[in-house]
């Protein structure tokens, strides 16, 4: 199976690494909070890890779309 999205492959690479490190600070975030206020800290683990998860998938995407041809990456 092989995706052909119309966004870019450069915004989807700025999504993946905003999205797995966003992930994962807030993950590590809820770890430390975790310690005063478990309901807060439990809220940032589970928001952090489907962050990073989402993130983890648009990698997946990324590497199914179809590369689109030379004379269309050189655009001015």
């Amino acid at each position: 199976m092989v995706l052909n999205a119309p966004m870019s492959s450069a915004a989807l690479d700025k999504w993946i690494w905003v999205l797995v490190y966003g992930g994962l600070l807030l993950l590590s975030l809820g770890l430390f909070v975790k310690r005063s206020d478990a309901g807060l800290g439990w809220t940032l683990i589970g928001l952090g890890a489907v962050v990073a998860l989402a993130g983890a998938v648009l990698v997946w995407v990324r590497s199914r779309m179809l590369e689109a041809p030379a004379h269309e990456q050189e655009r001015p």
